[in-house]
């Protein structure tokens, strides 16, 4: 049965209209990006499948191109659609630093840090430049290392400090 079959409160797009995004699956999501299913399989069930093959929606929207495009219905555009998405996303999420708001707590630190930083394969050490006010001044990546460390030189930190004019600098 296609979706458009489906009671009006069940289909993915009527119900994020009447209950909000927050109010649908992964799946019903992702259905509402592949737009239609495939022969013999509606967009929720290729979703569905699709959660499944990959093991969750992270590693589907981390998948590299050749990966993700040979999901079954899935194409360089869709691939670049979704790049497109995840990359609104993020600036969308920047926008309020970006904005002069204030770091005020450690927890907002760590969910910026691992925002920009989750989906390297490698350690990265990365430094928050903040003003008196502890608003962001620059986010620079200073080392990279291998799975498991980096180097660290305490010189080039105190260094980059200084060119920002930073009263202080976060590290976590």
């Amino acid at each position: 049965m296609s979706i458009a079959q489906w009671p009006a409160d069940e289909r993915p797009r009527e119900k994020l209209l009447a209950r909000g995004a927050s109010a649908l699956s992964d799946a019903e999501l992702l259905a509402i990006f592949l737009r239609t299913g495939v022969k013999g399989k509606s967009a929720v069930d290729l979703a569905r499948d699709l959660l499944d093959q990959f093991g969750g929606l992270r590693p589907l929207l981390n998948a590299d191109q050749k990966t993700f495009c040979a999901g079954k219905g899935l194409g360089q555009a869709k691939f670049v659609q979704l790049q497109a998405v995840l990359e609104i996303a993020r600036r969308h999420l920047l926008e309020n630093i970006k904005r002069g708001d204030p770091l005020a707590n450690p927890a907002e630190t760590r969910n910026y840090m691992a925002m920009r930083l989750r989906d390297h394969a490698y350690e990265v050490f990365a430094a928050l430049f903040l003003d008196n006010r502890h608003r962001m001044i620059a986010f620079e990546e200073l080392f990279s290392g291998t799975i498991d460390g980096a180097s660290v030189h305490p010189r080039e930190v105190v260094r980059k400090a200084l060119q920002h004019n930073a009263a202080a600098v976060n590290c976590p």
